[in-house]
């Protein structure tokens, strides 16, 4: 299950990069746009700082802008660091898992292709695919 913590992430690199405009982005805006605390983001923005993939600056103009271009970044690079492992099974989720019944193990190998599935979907998804989407929050015309 993806946490708070990574649906929160990839939402302020949407809001970022669909409110894009060469400066700083105050992080009390995007809270605001989001409803979601300013407190709570702070803890996300500065895991996305010290990973590179926001940029920030303090005191009047400050705020956050993406590093790179929209299109530049997986949905899966941001969740892997929100969440680490987006593996369903302890097994796959890192070499510190290391089971002793992986050699015999008939159920694995179905485990891994799940794996590899959810891997290969969040990787081929780009924030600027995401910017594409219709806002769910509006209305469906028929």
């Amino acid at each position: 299950m993806i946490s708070t913590k990574g649906r929160y992430a990839l939402r302020v690199m949407l809001d970022l990069a669909e409110n894009e405009t060469g400066g700083y982005i105050p992080l009390k805006d995007i809270a605001a746009r989001q409803e979601v605390s300013k407190k709570y983001l702070e803890i996300i923005v500065k895991d996305l700082v010290t990973a590179g993939f926001l940029t920030g600056a303090s005191g009047k103009g400050g705020g956050y802008k993406l590093c790179r271009k929209p299109e530049d970044y997986t949905v899966g690079e941001i969740l892997d660091l929100m969440e680490g492992s987006l593996s369903l099974v302890a097994c796959l989720a890192g070499d510190t898992n290391e089971c002793p019944r992986k050699s015999g193990c008939r159920t694995l190998p179905m485990w891994t292709e799940y794996d590899h599935m959810v891997h290969d979907f969040f990787y081929s998804k780009k924030l600027s695919d995401l910017m594409e989407q219709k806002d769910c929050r509006e209305p469906q015309s028929e």
